[in-house]
């Protein structure tokens, strides 16, 4: 771990003996007015950047395009992509941002910080966001929110403790577009809703060469990296980006596209979490590659009154509906299919009685138009910092909207269902399936879960 170069982390009371990033039930912390005055219409919010990869930077320029928010600090394990955050910020606000660092608990330490972007690789999502609540700062988090049922949960708990606004950064909430769909699915204009099915099937995402291990590059502070994650050594493919294929640190296209696809489905039906999940899949495409994930993929959740599928494979993009991506919601009368791009209504027909009737009206492709919604996103986020209200993408939302991804991804490992209690967030008569809903942490990264799940 890297050693601190500045005064302890807030305070000792934020962690339990030797153990960094712990967050500690029953300890009295100071709240955010303790360390500012409360945030007014009329001041300044000062972001830091934490994760300064492709992702990250793309955050960054929303918020830096929004009046009287100023970022005054990047953070990245990476020096040259803290560089890559640096340089954004000088060219888009002629001015450089007064901190750069390797060490997320620098930042957390600067009172003058309000609030922080995380923009790491997943495994990295939880701690941050949890020490950043402990610490008096609003929290921006990248999808998917968390790589285990019981982090999320516990990112839901410090948000509320300490009372937090906290947005996932599942853009779709904010698409006007989206919104309407989703309205008119709960007009009930498309009768009853018995099935829902989500997919993405990507064909920009190709075949991975295995490579052989080797040295981290210069200007990285690799243990870092992998913080609470296994120590491995350094291999290219686990890296930038690809991390996402390895268990170790995400939950592959899965937890990738789905904290997207799933979350609008749960939107539309406004449920929380599956009772169970059966999912099948495997390396079918590219069995010989290094991705540890499934590249094909498909689950099924039960809900009380209707079902869910999902389906995804890595390297093609002809999915159902002849669309990459998108989510479909089936009801009796009609059909409505929303992507990125638009959204349309098909109507169903009823053949028990001759010549055939369409039982509702169609809807032509309605447009997503040229709304920036990732912006619209950003400045939900902001506009809630100001008024304390919960924004479109809360983090209970988003932990809501993750339970189905990783109750699939549990299912596909273990080859068979899972059984899963709604309301208590934990197995079923199921100690194995419920050894996945936390992970463990290396030492001496360790998450207290007496504000997580009961695992």
């Amino acid at each position: 771990m890297t050693p601190r170069t500045r005064r302890q982390f807030i305070r000792e009371s934020f962690v339990a003996g030797a153990a960094a990033g712990t967050l500690v039930s029953g300890t009295s912390v100071p709240t955010a007015a303790s360390y500012s005055k409360v945030i007014g219409a009329n001041d300044r919010i000062r972001i830091a950047l934490i994760g300064s990869g492709g992702q990250g930077r793309a955050n960054l320029s929303k918020f830096i395009r929004i009046k009287d928010v100023e970022c005054i600090a990047v953070c990245d394990v990476d020096d040259a992509q803290a560089a890559r955050g640096v340089s954004m910020v000088e060219q888009g606000t002629g001015q450089k941002p007064g901190l750069t660092t390797r060490d997320f608990r620098v930042v957390l330490d600067r009172k003058e910080v309000d609030a922080v972007a995380i923009g790491t690789p997943d495994h990295w999502h939880a701690l941050p966001a949890i020490m950043a609540c402990q610490a008096g700062k609003d929290v921006y988090v990248e999808k998917p929110l968390a790589i285990s049922i019981g982090e999320g949960r516990a990112m839901v708990e410090a948000a509320r403790k300490y009372n937090r606004v906290v947005q996932m950064g599942t853009q779709q909430r904010s698409a006007p577009h989206y919104q309407r769909a989703v309205e008119y699915v709960q007009s009930g204009k498309l009768g009853k809703i018995r099935l829902v099915r989500a997919w993405a099937f990507l064909d920009w995402k190709g075949e991975i060469p295995v490579i052989p291990d080797s040295d981290p590059p210069p200007g990285v502070d690799y243990d870092f990296w992998l913080g609470p994650a296994p120590k491995r050594p350094f291999n290219k493919n686990r890296f930038h980006f690809t991390f996402r294929w390895y268990w170790d640190y995400s939950g592959g296209l899965m937890t990738d596209w789905g904290a997207h696809m799933i979350d609008i489905a749960n939107w539309g039906m406004g449920i929380k979490a599956p009772s169970s999940a059966v999912s099948v899949g495997g390396k079918f495409g590219y069995p010989n590659d290094a991705m540890q994930t499934p590249d094909t993929q498909q689950a099924i959740w039960e809900f009380p009154d209707f079902s869910m599928i999902w389906e995804h494979a890595v390297g093609l993009g002809r999915g159902p509906e002849a669309r990459e991506h998108g989510v479909e919601f089936h009801g009796n009368d009609g059909v409505l299919v929303v992507d990125r791009g638009g959204w349309e209504i098909y109507p169903e027909t009823d053949a028990i009685n001759k010549p055939r009737q369409y039982k509702s009206p169609g809807m032509p492709r309605q447009s997503a138009g040229s709304a920036d919604y990732h912006g619209i996103h950003v400045q939900n986020f902001v506009d809630c910092m100001r008024s304390r209200q919960r924004p479109n993408s809360d983090v209970e939302i988003g932990h809501n909207s993750m339970i189905a991804c990783h109750l699939a991804n549990i299912a596909q490992r273990l080859g068979r269902q899972v059984k899963w209690d709604v309301e208590k967030e934990q197995m079923i008569g199921d100690p194995e399936a419920q050894s996945y809903v936390t992970r463990g942490y290396r030492a001496p990264w360790r998450l207290d879960m007496t504000l997580g799940t009961s695992a």
